[in-house]
């Protein structure tokens, strides 16, 4: 397994033997067809390392939407990682399990427990791939925005007993990143030790940005530092923004840039791999 070489993916399942309780489903293979992916009995995480030369050490785990029914992975998946990538982040874009999906034996908890997973396994790793583990955020587009809610703000610390070392590590994401999140399990309030936010969508697209402005002041009321941008249109799923006519949606992801600057979090933080 290369890990550390720039632009490769490597394919990481969250449990070795597959999900707990489900360990008998994990060779019942996805289906792919055009920009979805469904069918997900072996969730994983697919991480894209930057090169050596530009690693900053800051890590994010990336929850695709598709309404918990499938999976935008290469769009919201894969795309956003090669942009974090060409930022120096490393990027792990999440197969998470579809409670909605037709005949799916899974829930919205099991989605949420991936996600968990994710951002504990990527955190146990942090030493062996050059990561700051107090750099771990997490992203997330519609439904999958909603995933990244239940992480931030649910039970994250880590079970001091659990047999499976990864399990004894908190889940808890160093930075929160929202795009046109869905309503799901949003939190009543916003504790004061609640990870910075950056949240973005539009206008016209009516269920994500009452999400938003509600998690905005929830974030105002907590004192914690939060970014908020509405843009007047742009409707839902714009993605990365690379096919928008729209000149806001296409350059969206600068937004993202300038607030990941100025949280100091694309400053190198840790040697890469191999070096001192």
């Amino acid at each position: 397994m290369c890990f550390f070489c720039a632009g490769e993916a490597q394919v990481i399942p969250l449990w070795p033997n597959g999900a707990p309780g489900f360990e008998n489903r994990r060779h019942e293979p996805e289906l792919a067809r055009d920009y979805w992916v469904r069918h997900i009995n072996n969730p994983s995480i697919t991480a894209f390392f930057p090169s050596p030369a530009t690693a900053t050490g800051t890590a994010v785990v990336i929850c695709p939407g598709g309404g918990h029914r499938e999976l935008v992975f290469n769009a919201e998946g894969v795309d956003p990682a090669r942009y974090f990538n060409r930022l120096g982040v490393a990027a792990f874009a999440l197969k998470y399990r579809l409670a909605r999906e037709e005949g799916s034996p899974y829930t919205i908890d099991n989605a949420r427990e991936d996600a968990q997973r994710a951002v504990r396994l990527v955190r146990s790793h942090a030493r062996e791939w050059g990561l700051d583990p107090h750099r771990i955020g997490i992203m997330g587009f519609s439904a999958g925005g909603e995933l990244t809610s239940m992480v931030a703000f649910g039970p994250t610390v880590g079970n001091p007993n659990a047999t499976d070392p990864i399990d004894r590590v908190s889940c808890r994401p160093d930075f929160l990143i929202e795009i046109y999140p869905g309503p799901l399990r949003t939190p009543e309030s916003v504790p004061t030790n609640a990870p910075p936010a950056f949240f973005l969508g539009a206008m016209d697209d009516t269920g994500p940005a009452q999400t938003i402005t509600g998690m905005v002041e929830k974030y105002r009321q907590a004192g914690v530092p939060v970014e908020v941008h509405l843009f007047a249109k742009g409707s839902h799923a714009f993605n990365m923004g690379y096919r928008s006519k729209l000149a806001t949606i296409k350059n969206w992801p600068q937004r993202l840039t300038d607030w990941l600057a100025d949280n100091n979090l694309l400053n190198p933080s840790v040697p890469a791999p191999g070096t001192k």
